[in-house]
């Protein structure tokens, strides 16, 4: 499942290809899976309105919608691309792939194409008013954007381990397995370790290993590990960099210990027993 540094990638280059144009008319298939909001809802706010802008928060891309240059949001198309979801940028002649579920026409010609074999991701729109009283679309902080002690507060007396804390949305949003086993190899902490356990010290290198840890796979483009592509349909090559993650069995590229894998939470972890602690 795309991440953060995933899921950034697609929105900046979708930012690029998209910000400013139009989108004339929607068409939506008939598979209900990947509408977690009516496909008349989709249709009604996407149809004529302007892309304002494309980022991401969370692991969800966001498609600020207009109703032309220099007016107020109408509202926000948001993607979730579970596992194997694209959003991607087609000529209107390029072959429509057999799992499309959404195709929005643009003014510019080009088609903006919501592809996903599996059906796990998932298409929603909400209305301009949806923020809640701090701005946010959604639960859980920023990792990139939150403060030592902010940080340091969302662990204190959890008692569960500090891995399936990291994989909660709704205290840090974005990171998942990946990025969660590399920066926990990085601050020296073992996945099982307790949550609020972790002295002040350790949740500061946490907090920095984090930080690190996606903004260089953010610099390279992510990691291709399954069916992750960009909006262009090239692979990330952050995969190349993993220190833990995947390397069961293999020597730990500081100590040379045999990297381990345990199952938390029903989520592979992978860890140097030498080097975390």
């Amino acid at each position: 499942m795309p991440e953060l540094p995933e899921v950034e990638t697609i929105a900046r280059g979708l930012a690029k290809r998209v910000t400013g144009d139009v989108i004339e008319s929607v068409w939506i298939g008939s598979k209900p899976e990947p509408l977690k909001s009516s496909a008349r809802a989709i249709a009604g706010l996407l149809e004529g309105a302007g892309i304002e802008r494309v980022h991401r928060a969370g692991k969800h891309i966001v498609i600020d919608l207009n109703r032309g240059p220099g007016k107020d949001l109408a509202g926000y198309w948001i993607v979730h691309l579970g596992m194997t979801g694209r959003l991607l940028v087609a000529a209107p002649e390029a072959e429509i792939a057999k799992h499309t579920h959404l195709i929005a026409r643009l003014a510019s010609g080009r088609e903006l194409r919501f592809v996903d074999p599996r059906r796990f991701g998932r298409l929603s729109v909400m209305k301009a008013a949806g923020r809640d009283q701090n701005g946010n679309l959604f639960s859980g902080e920023e990792p990139l954007e939150i403060e030592s002690q902010a940080f340091a507060a969302l662990f204190r007396k959890r008692n569960t381990f500090i891995k399936s804390a990291l994989l909660n949305q709704k205290l840090l949003r974005g990171v998942g397995n990946i990025y969660a086993d590399e920066s926990l190899f990085r601050a020296g902490v073992r996945p099982r370790r307790r949550a609020g356990k972790l002295t002040q010290v350790e949740l500061q290198r946490l907090r920095e290993a984090i930080r690190q840890v996606l903004r260089e796979a953010i610099a390279a483009g992510g990691s291709s590990v399954s069916d992750y592509v960009d909006a262009s349909g090239e692979e990330g090559f952050f995969q190349l960099q993993h220190r833990v993650y995947g390397r069961e069995g293999e020597p730990c590229l500081v100590c040379k210990t045999p990297i381990k894998r345990v199952v938390i939470g029903g989520r592979s972890s992978h860890y140097c027993a030498n080097c975390q602690k």
